[in-house]
């Protein structure tokens, strides 16, 4: 069968992700979500971020979201059937379902090649927990992947999502001027750091830009940021266990 040579190849779909964050503070994302890359990135159709509010599915009058932990102890525990329930309508609202991740201290550590693991899925649900967490029912009805941004607390998920949600979309196609830029920034190599960057002016209160930068030596200045790299990515001094 002749091929007509000015017939056009069939341009491959654009990908993008889209993001459903189940909290029960929306505000504290909906000014992020204007922001900088993550709102151009939503202008170009890249990215979609949809808010739910957990207290929507609360079936008590007063649309109260959490109680007292059996066994006592103090704060208080979000209850399973509000958060469930969203969960559940969130999914039917779209396809696919997408994954559910959880942010939780207890999940696995958010790294470089977690962050390109959460890239590949085409629709995450962010599920925000607030207090003394979750009714561990939750977990165990809505298998969730259960993420955490560093071991420590914080006063709830939303921050944790906003990190997820500025960590992925730097891997969707398109999102970033220079594709280049992804590739090339620390911990692209697992506990690899960037070298060290300059711009103008050359001089400033006494200090220089590396001349090997200046010199227009392309070869010299990729051997240059390979050994500063280098140096950067070995443990600190301040990051080293007391012995």
């Amino acid at each position: 069968m002749a091929i007509d040579e000015h017939e056009q190849p069939t341009p491959e779909p654009r990908r993008t992700i889209r993001f459903d964050v189940l909290t029960l503070f929306p505000g504290i994302i909906e000014g992020y979500l204007g922001q900088s890359l993550l709102d151009d990135a939503i202008k170009a159709g890249l990215v979609q971020v949809h808010l739910w509010n957990i207290r929507d599915w609360t079936q008590d009058k007063h649309q109260k979201v959490d109680d007292r932990p059996f066994g006592g102890g103090p704060g208080m525990v979000l209850m399973a059937q509000p958060v469930v329930d969203c969960v559940d309508a969130v999914r039917a609202k779209a396809a696919p379902p997408g994954r559910v991740v959880m942010m939780t201290p207890a999940g696995e550590r958010l790294t470089q090649p977690v962050v390109e693991r959460l890239a590949a899925e085409p629709r995450l649900l962010l599920l925000c927990g607030r207090y003394e967490g979750f009714d561990d029912r939750i977990r165990q009805l809505i298998d969730p992947w259960e993420i955490s941004v560093g071991d420590f607390v914080c006063n709830g998920g939303e921050v944790p999502a906003m990190v997820v949600i500025d960590a992925v979309i730097r891997l969707v196609p398109g999102v970033l001027g220079d594709e280049q830029s992804a590739a090339d920034e620390s911990h692209s190599e697992p506990g690899r750091l960037e070298y060290p960057q300059f711009t103008r002016p050359r001089v400033f209160r006494g200090l220089e830009v590396p001349e090997v930068l200046l010199s227009g030596n392309h070869q010299g200045i990729a051997k240059w940021r390979r050994e500063q790299s280098a140096l950067r990515s070995h443990p600190r001094q301040g990051d080293q266990p007391n012995t």
